[in-house]
């Protein structure tokens, strides 16, 4: 998808990443739709997730509008239900930011990497870069309806 390459390749320069999506919230579904992904062999673009995560990351990143930081295995095992592919990929942290046009939230930007690669930091900087995704998942939003 247009810009989210893009995207990708300045979280790489600026925050690391060894697996990279991006989803936008289906908010009449309940449900998030992937748009972009580093890995797509186990992350096919298309794939959605009825939101199987625990009900605290629904309301801090969707309805909240707030980054999810877990800085380790732990964090990671407890929110995602595929915590098992995660850490197969050597991925043990996670950044989720939201991205939001005014005060809507149309997606998610996933930031994954070993554990121990991001602190609160990498979370500002990961946070100063989801308004790049905007244009793209407006996009999809707008082809939805």
């Amino acid at each position: 998808m247009t810009g989210l390459t893009e995207l990708e390749n300045k979280v790489r320069e600026s925050v690391g990443v060894r697996l990279f999506t991006v989803l936008a919230w289906i908010p009449e579904r309940q449900a998030l739709r992937r748009v972009h992904s580093s890995d797509p062999e186990r992350y096919p673009v298309g794939g959605e997730k009825t939101v199987e995560v625990a009900r605290g990351w629904l309301a801090r990143c969707i309805e909240a509008g707030e980054p999810y930081f877990g800085p380790d295995r732990a964090a990671v095992r407890e929110i995602f239900a595929d915590h098992e592919l995660i850490e197969s990929l050597g991925c043990g942290a996670i950044i989720n930011v939201p991205v939001k046009d005014g005060g809507q939230v149309l997606g998610v930007l996933n930031i994954l990497d070993a554990e121990g690669s991001y602190d609160e930091e990498s979370v500002a900087v990961a946070a100063s870069l989801a308004p790049l995704a905007v244009p793209a998942l407006r996009a999809v939003h707008e082809a939805a309806q």
